[in-house]
């Protein structure tokens, strides 16, 4: 379907119709544009992707868990594979991996041990391209590199550093939206900031 006034196509064979009665993803009837044109509905087995996050009557935070860690490895490998340098390795982790990890907290659930493998699985990969050794101190890779460390950010203290932010900025900040926010965060039973930050 070409729209006129901003002059291009839109991709409707991407488009899908998802319909949620209280909270459950229920089957409808698609949605004619004009005789040629339809919205289908989403299936009851497919998912749509809203910002990289997959999701269908919620967010499915299993898959997309094992969705992030497999790439974030396969981008630890990428970059340890390449030709760089000791410091630009670990320039490129911190730039290209560990924000792909980062950008999830506070969207899909994950706990303390799952995020300190990753850290493990780091240092292994690390180890096993010859750029830490196995019996080195774990703190000093995670230590900047003008205090003798590398420089390599570590997973759980970052988790641990956005959660805590959050949580300062929402029980700080005086705005009526954010207050509900706070409300909101306050009333939940599990995975809250509020509960979260306070354990760290």
């Amino acid at each position: 379907m070409f729209s006129k006034d901003i002059k291009k196509d839109f991709g409707l064979d991407k488009c899908a119709k998802a319909t949620f009665k209280r909270g459950k993803l229920v089957k409808s009837t698609n949605i004619r544009l004009d005789t040629n044109t339809a919205i289908k509905d989403l299936d009851q087995e497919r998912f749509y992707k809203y910002l990289g996050v997959t999701e269908r009557d919620g967010i499915e935070h299993s898959t997309m868990k094992e969705q992030i860690r497999k790439d974030y490895y396969r981008r630890v490998r990428l970059v340890l594979n390449s030709e760089l340098n000791a410091a630009n390795i670990i320039t490129a982790i911190n730039t290209l991996a560990v924000p792909l990890v980062s950008y999830s907290f506070s969207i899909i659930h994950c706990t303390l041990t799952e995020l300190k493998k990753l850290d493990r699985k780091t240092r292994k990969f690390l180890a096993m391209n010859k750029m830490h050794h196995p019996k080195a101190d774990v703190d000093r890779i995670y230590l900047p590199r003008k205090e003798g460390g590398r420089g390599l950010i570590q997973i759980e203290n970052s988790y641990k550093l956005s959660t805590v932010g959050m949580n300062v900025y929402i029980n700080e900040k005086d705005d009526k939206h954010v207050k509900l926010v706070l409300q909101h965060e306050m009333a939940k039973k599990k995975y809250s900031i509020v509960r979260e930050a306070d354990k760290f």
